[in-house]
């Protein structure tokens, strides 16, 4: 088997991402990123601020988003947007 048969692969640009709402252990701030995003699309001091925005974005863009506890784990998973 090749190589780039065991390769994932990368999504492609009409594929829908989602967002994902997590504490920034560094700052201490709640973001809001796209998955595989490598940056922040927002920080918020609340994670309140950052779900709701993210609900924005979902609903904005048709998209779906999980909400992260302040440990990385899942906290709920909206898959409305799909």
């Amino acid at each position: 088997m090749a190589d780039s048969e065991n390769a994932k692969e990368a999504p492609k640009s009409d594929e829908k991402r989602t967002y994902h709402v997590t504490k920034n252990a560094e700052t201490g701030r709640w973001q809001v990123f796209l998955e595989n995003g490598t940056r922040a699309i927002f920080t918020f001091a609340t994670q309140k601020e950052a779900i709701a925005k993210a609900k924005e974005l979902s609903k904005k863009n048709d998209r779906s988003f999980v909400i992260h506890k302040t440990n990385g784990a899942i906290r709920k998973k909206d898959y409305s947007k799909k």
